[in-house]
């Protein structure tokens, strides 16, 4: 009778733990986010989606163009105000990728520091078993020179190496080099990230406007909101924040070549800061004038015409309005308005229906057509059509200083009342309306077109740009790749020197690593006459012989 051996029956396996689905989703996502794919896709989005910046005008850069872009395009318009067209880098959407973006840096760059921070303190891996089945391999080396000798060969290669002995009596030179590649890719992230944070903090931190400047004394300007013709202030500046100085052109010369081109530009200013007394200070279009918490930048000029308009009770009014450019020569638009003449002495009451508007162009030099021929003011002219009316200022709708409301004049509130065509006035020269009244053309200042910003990060951005270069560099020069050294346990076949076994390894593209290896052998193999040779007890050298530990006998 047999008799069977009962077995305890094995442990149950424990029952497999629930997946949290949440946490898996959350995980798997975060993985997508801070993987190199997700940021350069990111990246790319990026500079799409600061395309249309570029495209449609910004009514932080120039809230007057915004204006004209309504006027010309009123279905399209309402369209990409809604989209955040006309805010494109204060939109929500463009913030949302801008923050991805960062994330995805973080979340990318961070453990990659760690990894290589890691890579770095440990030691070169020892060789493998098999050298000869790597890329690059030799196994009749004759080395005469002690190991260390051999590392601090690699070393001056700039090799990071390490010796290991061995219980045989063999021991192996480990070394690896270009390391600089991964570092270089990290300092170009961690670039990326101050040149993204300078952003950001300079949008919230920082505050620019424009102004034109008039030349001479009278038309000043003190740093004030409301002295900006535009003007954007970050989420985090108030208008108290503003720095105190103040700005009056002194001087402005442009220089042009024979065909009309700009040569130079050069503006004097007067500058009091903080109250201070006012000092003269030069600037140009490439060398700003700095100030404390402020860059005025020179981005454009043009001329301001000086009108005198005498009303019908004799009383004068004198203006000086920039004109704007349309063309190359210094073709010039503009508009000078007198909207409280023609006040009556007796009541002293202003009658709305006489107010005073006059639109025209301005030529520096007049040719045969319509525009000017040369920017220079070698033969100027004024040519202007005057209107008579509402000039629809007094209802406090916003409007542009350089036209006369085309509103007013298709309901007849305005109306021309000096003929089919423009006047032409020089220099001098004054020009009588049909009820009496005049106008005299005084002459022509130059002007100043200012660009007044600061950014607190400005430094920051500009470390960040070159220290990305200088990791972009790194990044396409360097090549990481390792080399082992593997000397033979001594024996008789051997005693002209240590045998060794070599073999490389590229861990990127090398084309140049067979060439590297070639030399490396070389300075081993030559290692016989340089520093095979050691100090004999009697002071006379002698070659070396391998011990069995593979080193050098005395």
């Amino acid at each position: 009778m047999t008799v069977v051996e009962e077995r305890p029956a094995p442990p149950a396996a424990p029952p497999p733990r629930p997946v949290n689905r949440l946490w898996a989703l959350l995980r798997n996502s975060w993985r997508q986010l801070t993987s190199m794919r997700t940021a350069l896709v990111l990246l790319f989005l990026l500079a799409v989606a600061a395309v249309p910046g570029s495209i449609f005008p910004q009514r932080a850069v120039d809230s007057q163009r915004v204006t004209e872009y309504y006027a010309a395009h009123p279905k399209l318009a309402p369209f990409l105000e809604r989209v955040g067209g006309f805010e494109v880098y204060g939109s929500p959407w463009f913030a949302s990728i801008y923050l991805l973006l960062f994330t995805s840096l973080i979340g990318c760059v961070v453990p990659r520091l760690l990894d290589q921070v890691r890579a770095l303190r440990q030691a070169v891996p020892d060789a493998p078993r098999r050298l000869e089945r790597l890329p690059q391999h030799r196994s009749d080396i004759r080395y005469a020179g002690q190991a260390a000798d051999l590392a601090r060969m690699l070393r001056k290669r700039r090799f990071r190496s390490k010796v290991r002995e061995h219980e045989d009596g063999s021991w192996t030179v480990s070394a690896e080099k270009g390391y600089l590649k991964e570092t270089g890719n990290l300092l170009f992230h961690l670039a990326l990230l101050a040149v993204l944070i300078g952003v950001g903090f300079g949008h919230w931190y920082g505050w620019h406007g424009n102004r034109i400047l008039v030349q001479g004394a009278d038309q000043g300007f003190c740093n004030a909101l409301a002295q900006y013709d535009d003007s954007t202030l970050g989420p985090r500046v108030d208008p108290a924040d503003l720095p105190n100085f103040c700005l009056q052109l002194d001087k402005f010369t442009a220089s042009y070549q024979d065909t009309g081109q700009p040569k130079g530009f050069d503006a004097t200013v007067g500058v009091s800061e903080n109250g201070g007394p006012i000092k003269t200070r030069r600037f140009t279009v490439n060398d700003p004038l700095r100030l404390h918490h402020a860059n005025v930048h020179l981005i454009g000029h043009g001329y301001a015409v000086t009108v005198r308009y005498t009303d019908r009770y004799g009383e004068s009014q004198t203006k000086t309005v920039p004109f704007l450019p349309v063309d190359g020569m210094f073709t010039s638009e503009g508009v000078a308005q007198f909207p409280d003449v023609n006040i009556e002495p007796k009541t002293n009451k202003r009658d709305a229906t006489l107010q005073m508007g006059f639109e025209g162009r301005y030529l520096p030099t007049v040719g045969t057509g319509a525009a000017s021929t040369f920017p220079a003011e070698n033969a100027p002219a004024l040519f202007l059509t005057a209107y008579r009316g509402d000039l629809g200022l007094d209802v406090g709708t916003p409007g542009s200083v350089y036209a006369l409301d085309q509103g007013q004049i298709a309901t007849g509130d305005l109306k021309n009342v000096s003929g089919a065509r423009p006047h032409e006035l020089k220099i001098g020269e004054s020009w009588t309306l049909d009820d009496g009244t005049k106008l005299e053309f005084v002459g022509t200042r130059p002007y100043a077109t200012l660009a007044i910003r600061y950014d607190p990060t400005q430094f920051l951005i500009l470390i960040g740009a070159v220290v990305g270069l200088v990791g972009l560099m790194l990044s396409l020069s360097g090549r990481r790749r390792r080399v082992w050294f593997r000397a033979l346990p001594a024996t008789s076949e051997n005693s002209s020197g240590t045998l060794l076994v070599a073999g490389g390894l590229p861990r990127t593209d090398y084309p140049g690593f067979a060439d590297e290896f070639a030399g490396l052998v070389k300075a081993a193999e030559e290692g016989i006459r340089d520093g095979g040779a050691v100090q004999s007890t009697d002071g006379r050298d002698r070659p070396g012989l391998p011990g069995r530990d593979g080193s050098l006998r005395r």
